[in-house]
């Protein structure tokens, strides 16, 4: 038979496209979700969501259910559909709210890591009062759950196939779920297993039917289904059930994905299981692959934990893992950012999993019964106006603070009597490496402030400045120099506490005189340093830039270096800056010649308020004629790792000519 040229062609065009399509998803074993992959991107296309209503003769009402399109949609193409089912505390937009699957899907569509499909979120639960309210372990309200299947098969599955632009047959209808909805799935996928091909359960709920009577006949689940996937946390209570399923299926030799992952029952599990799931669905898949499928990335004890002990755990995803035993405890939580509730086991031993923990050191408390107490698994540390544990998140780009096999400074306690407080303090001092060697060599002075709520070991426990000046020096990136850091808190009691508006005590403001009147003597008295303005920085962290600016711009015959770190000013709105301090800015070329070094700070994702205040002051500065040099932390908050990027900046900048 003789083919013409241009059939010839058209064909090759026909296989060609066909063999992409399918090659286009074509992928390797999907891995556990990186960190990022459920926040929101701007530059990418969106898929749309929106809320449907069906009639149910199931019910005997017109129900409601949440739908997404994915980016591009079009009425000329076909399009899978994977049905996605809530818990039983939700209803169809507990995904939604919780989850936000949209912006998780749109960012694989981004990467070309899925097939596009059409995702229907349903109200699993099929009554005429379908709301999440009351007793949501009512009879009747579990019994809806049940009657959900019948629901989903003669009411919302045709309506969607008549509704939308969709495949029709079981090779291209999924359906998964969390919790009760992960028991749903289980139930209805395998139990009409000539309506779906591609079953996911996230931490799989009791209402999962027994596995024999979940799967009496396993050659037809061989045979008939494309994907069984059944996910869970490590530590979350329901994992039996999801076990049980999983022994029964490796006896019965039925292929699927058995994907344990550190955690509880919550989104960060079931956000995992939908970015996981998603990727393999309605595509070819290798069932000799699912015996791979293993969280394999392990965990490392906290730097932060007493030596020797593994929890808490650190995982490649910044999540963490804590576990305290308080077998008597009715309660417990982990207080990080915001609270975690924590699980008990049988042997007295609570456990949570956290979101992923922006990078740096953060203060952290665990709340027993309502008593917030300090983690006897980890070191302590002075904040929060108190003794607190801490937990330092690994920074890929954090090299310049850890310590290294170079020259070492010291840190050195220094005890004075200050006459101005009728007290004793404390400050500690770093001298750099060579000072005990070098004797006839005389040192620039940095004075270092903490910030609120914290003290004079803030800088060099949590700040880890004695590295990050060690590092410096070795790399001649900085000046060798002496830092003094004081407590930033200093009563007169010869005075009345002075207060402001609100009452709140502003009786720390007599310590610019306890720093320019005692500390300064007493350090250039003590320590070999270079006595002069030229030769004399301060700077300081919140509470710290302010009181350094404070301080400085008051005696600038004493300071050529200044810096404040997401702290400078307290500039009003319609203030001018030129009357700031006495006028200090009024003339901006004499202001840039007497200070050499004047550097702002702010980390990306501080509070509004304080992003507001410096950036403005930044801008007022600017606006004068004021040099300085400003830094934006990428990706960090008002904690310690914007502070010791920003003081890794400063003191390369300091003391040189």
């Amino acid at each position: 038979m003789n083919i013409s040229l241009k059939t010839r062609r058209l064909l090759f065009a026909l296989f060609t496209f066909t063999f992409c399509s399918i090659t286009a998803y074509a992928q390797g074993i999907v891995t556990q979700a990186r960190v990022g992959f459920d926040e929101f991107r701007a530059d990418i296309p969106h898929g749309k969501i929106d809320t449907i209503t069906y009639e149910s003769k199931t019910v005997g009402d017109t129900r409601r259910a949440l739908i997404y399109t994915p980016p591009g949609y079009s009425k000329n193409k076909k399009y899978p559909v994977l049905y996605l089912l809530h818990g039983i505390g939700g209803d169809e937009k507990e995904w939604y709210n919780g989850g936000s699957p949209q912006v998780i899907l749109d960012n694989l569509y981004a990467q070309n890591k899925i097939v596009p499909m059409i995702v229907v979120l349903p109200n699993g639960r099929a009554i005429k009062d379908d709301r999440a309210i009351g007793n949501v372990m009512a009879p009747d309200k579990v019994q809806g759950f049940a009657n959900f299947e019948k629901d989903l098969l003669t009411d919302l599955i045709p309506f969607i196939d008549n509704k939308y632009h969709v495949y029709a047959d079981k090779d291209h209808r999924a359906v998964a779920g969390l919790s009760m909805g992960g028991g749903q799935s289980l139930n209805f996928g395998l139990g009409n297993l000539n309506v779906f091909s591609w079953v996911g359960a996230f931490s799989a709920a009791p209402n999962t039917k027994k596995p024999e009577d979940l799967i009496p006949d396993p050659d037809a689940v061989k045979n008939k289904l494309k994907l069984l996937w059944i996910s869970c946390g490590s530590s979350d209570g329901l994992l039996l059930f999801s076990k049980r399923t999983h022994d029964y299926l490796v006896e019965k030799n039925v292929p699927h994905i058995y994907y344990i992952e550190p955690g509880v029952h919550n989104f960060k599990v079931w956000k995992n299981g939908l970015y996981m799931f998603s990727q393999l669905i309605f595509k070819s898949i290798d069932a000799s692959t699912f015996p791979q499928y293993a969280y394999n990335e392990v965990g490392v004890p906290a730097p932060t934990n007493i030596p020797g002990v593994k929890y808490p755990e650190i995982f490649p995803d910044n999540t963490v893992f804590f576990r305290v035993k308080a077998p008597d405890a009715k309660t417990v939580q982990i207080d990080l950012l915001k609270k975690y509730t924590m699980s008990k086991d049988t042997g007295g031993y609570w456990t949570v999993t956290t979101d992923p923990v922006a990078l740096g050191f953060h203060y952290y408390s665990l709340i027993i019964d309502g008593v917030a107490v300090v983690d006897p698994a980890t070191q302590t540390y002075y904040g929060m106006g108190r003794m607190a544990s801490g937990i330092d998140i690994p920074d890929p780009d954090g090299d310049f603070y850890t310590i290294k096999d170079v020259p070492h400074g010291e840190i050195r306690s220094v005890n004075y009597y200050s006459i101005i407080t009728k007290a004793w303090r404390r400050a500690n001092v770093y001298t750099p490496p060579g000072y005990d060697t070098q004797t006839d060599k005389r040192y620039p002075v940095l004075y270092l402030q903490h910030g609120s709520g914290e003290d004079e070991t803030g800088w060099p426990t949590q700040g880890k400045m004695n590295f990050i000046l060690d590092n410096l020096i070795a790399a001649k990136q900085a000046t060798p120099m002496i830092v003094v850091m004081d407590r930033g808190y200093a009563t007169d009691p010869t005075q009345p506490p002075a207060t402001n508006a609100r009452g709140i005590s502003m009786a720390g403001n007599v310590f610019p005189d306890v720093l320019v009147k005692e500390v300064i003597p007493m350090v250039d008295a003590k320590f070999r340093t270079l006595a002069d303005r030229d030769h004399r920085a301060m700077a300081g962290l919140s509470m710290g830039g302010f009181q350094t600016f404070q301080t400085t711009m008051t005696n600038l015959d004493k300071f050529a270096y200044v810096g404040g770190f997401s702290g400078a000013a307290f500039m009003q709105p319609g203030t001018d800056i030129t009357k700031m301090y006495n006028g200090v800015f009024a003339d901006a070329n004499a202001f840039n010649q007497k200070v050499k070094v004047l550097y702002l700070s702010v980390g990306t994702i501080e509070p509004e308020r304080m992003q507001t205040m410096v950036k403005g002051f930044h801008e007022a500065l600017e606006k004068a004629g004021i040099k300085q040099v400003f830094y934006e932390s990428p990706g960090t908050a008002h904690e310690w790792q914007s502070w010791r990027r920003s003081l890794n900046q400063f003191a390369s900048l300091i003391f040189k000519n």
